[in-house]
């Protein structure tokens, strides 16, 4: 059987390891924005993209970090006995 700190340290690096996906999605949305910020339409095109990126990393983000949530729950109801 797990113990409580385990289940707490593995919520935890998961929380961790999103937070640096979606941290490194948006420098490599933002790195491609400012590459072709000087060649106009391009820019117009990479610029929405960024938004849509940005906005779909966040989104995947809190649904990862909610699903996260509730399992952790679960299985600290598991650990600690509540019912």
């Amino acid at each position: 059987m797990t113990s409580y700190r385990e289940v707490q340290s593995a919520v935890r690096v998961e929380k961790l390891r999103i937070w640096f996906a979606w941290a490194c999605g948006n420098f490599i949305l933002l790195a491609i924005a400012l590459a072709t910020q000087n060649i106009h339409i391009v820019s117009v095109i990479t610029q929405l993209l960024l938004v849509a990126g940005f906005l779909a990393l966040t989104v995947a983000l809190f649904r990862m970090t909610g699903t996260l949530n509730r399992k952790a729950a679960e299985a600290r109801k598991d650990v600690l006995g509540d019912a």
